[in-house]
């Protein structure tokens, strides 16, 4: 919005396809305490095993080691809790190292009991697991490398596995072989599942607190609006005492005097001032439905007129049954709608066309470019989080960034508001994509939440 009296403009701020660079989005920071309580459990359910094997079974391990470890994992929490808060979050790398002391941890008690063909064997995965769900592929990796190599050396080297004295048992060595295999294949296909799940959560995540801090940014610049008003209400009284003595003091200087000359200049730029706050005042009057609501031609105008001038020819019509439909200015409405068109903008070969249609119960607005259109393999993924490519790379110069987080951001917005999204090619012979968002009339036309988006 411009604030021309005041010689004010603001800028509306570009939508990105990316959050911004200086937020730090904490999906990869796993806390502390989760570690701990994990290697808790750990320590429990090793604890249990060895009692019952050595004490229930009576079968013959080397207690005095095993319990050892345990014992080791216990005291590591007992230090972390008392050198650490238990809300710190870890960097990638310190999770990662707590996590490859949890494997060989677990790979020291197999050795001790049996290996590979110890039942508990397939525990290894576990830690690798939580990297896949809470660290990025390179550290989960490692991780699985780490895993892997332990693995392999449990197959060749370890103790026997615990079982009665009168027998001695012993896995056939392809067995063997098959468990490493089976451990190791399970072991990658459990991470990259875990880890492909994860990151689709970790994208939602980032694209909604990217939807978050656009609609945040615009609500501030709105709340400038009631900032002027407040500023306009206390100014009002000094400034009008400052224009009552200029006034009076200015018959006190005959004239020629520059003593007067600079008493009139105070009082012009007094009453300039008083004229400035008047229609800063004016802005959030509920009297003042010019700037409160906006008809369907003026929301195409504004969504439309900050591309002009980029090399394509950009129509816009309206055309109904029946009275102009006329909304609040909703910073969603125009957000979504102006991320539309810039990605139309930016594919179009020659021309964009923005078209709203309407009738007594439904208000459309389409936007049509002449450019690749929607490359179909993706064409049934439009408006997930970091699908980024048309029929085609995104043209030298873009803005856009492709259709990316940018759709994403722009699905979320409008459809907040109310409206429903069809995203198609356009049927031969034209080509280009063909974008369409409809509401019902009703509740485009609600005059509650002036520029004011629910989140």
């Amino acid at each position: 919005m411009a604030l021309s009296a005041a010689g004010i403009r603001f800028k509306k701020m570009p939508m990105t396809d990316q959050p911004a660079p200086n937020i730090t989005l904490p999906h990869r920071r796993l806390k502390l305490d989760t570690l701990v309580r994990l290697r808790w459990l750990a320590v429990g359910g090793q604890s249990a095993a060895l009692l019952v094997v050595y004490v229930g079974l009576g079968y013959s391990l080397p207690a005095g080691p095993a319990f050892a470890m345990v014992a080791m994992s216990a005291w590591l929490n007992i230090f972390l809790k008392i050198r650490w808060p238990s809300a710190m979050r870890l960097s990638e790398r310190a999770a990662t190292l707590q996590l490859a002391y949890d494997i060989l941890q677990m790979s020291g008690l197999l050795l001790l009991t049996g290996g590979l063909g110890n039942p508990f064997a397939f525990l290894l995965m576990a830690p690798v697991m939580v990297s896949a769900t809470g660290l990025s592929s390179r550290y989960t990796v490692v991780l699985g490398v780490l895993a892997t190599v332990c693995a392999s050396f449990l197959a060749v080297f370890h103790f026997p596995l615990p079982w009665p004295d009168s027998e001695d048992f012993r896995l056939p060595v392809i067995y063997s072989v098959g468990i490493w295999i089976a451990l190791v294949l399970t072991l990658g296909f459990m991470a990259v599942y875990a880890f492909r799940v994860a990151e689709e959560a970790r994208q939602l995540a980032d694209a909604l607190t990217a939807t978050e801090l656009v609609l945040a940014r615009e609500q501030h610049l709105n709340a400038l609006d009631g900032l002027a008003t407040a500023a306009a209400h206390e100014l009002g009284t000094p400034l009008a005492t400052i224009y009552l003595v200029a006034k009076e003091l200015n018959g006190e200087f005959e004239t020629g005097d520059h003593r007067g000359e600079d008493v009139a200049l105070i009082r012009s730029q007094a009453e300039r001032c008083r004229e400035i706050l008047k229609q800063l005042n004016s802005l959030s009057s509920e009297e003042d439905q010019t700037y409160q609501r906006m008809p369907v031609a003026q929301l195409l105008e504004d969504v439309i007129d900050p591309h002009r001038g980029t090399g394509v020819a950009i129509h816009s019509t309206q055309n109904g049954e029946s009275a102009e439909p006329v909304g609040t200015r909703n910073a969603a409405i125009r957000y979504g709608l102006g991320n539309l068109v810039e990605n139309a903008v930016d594919f179009a070969k020659s021309r964009v066309d923005v078209s709203a249609t309407w009738d007594d119960t439904t208000l459309s607005i389409s936007i049509r470019d002449d450019g690749p259109g929607f490359s179909v393999d993706i064409l049934g993924k439009i408006g997930d989080p970091y699908v980024s490519v048309r029929g085609g790379k995104s043209p030298q110069g873009s803005t856009g960034g492709g259709l990316g987080l940018g759709i994403f951001i722009a699905k979320t917005l409008l459809e907040r508001t109310g409206a429903k999204l069809l995203l198609e090619n356009q049927a031969p012979p034209d080509s280009g994509a063909h974008v369409r968002v409809s509401w019902p009339r009703s509740t485009f036309e609600r005059s509650v939440g002036v520029d004011e988006t629910s989140f």
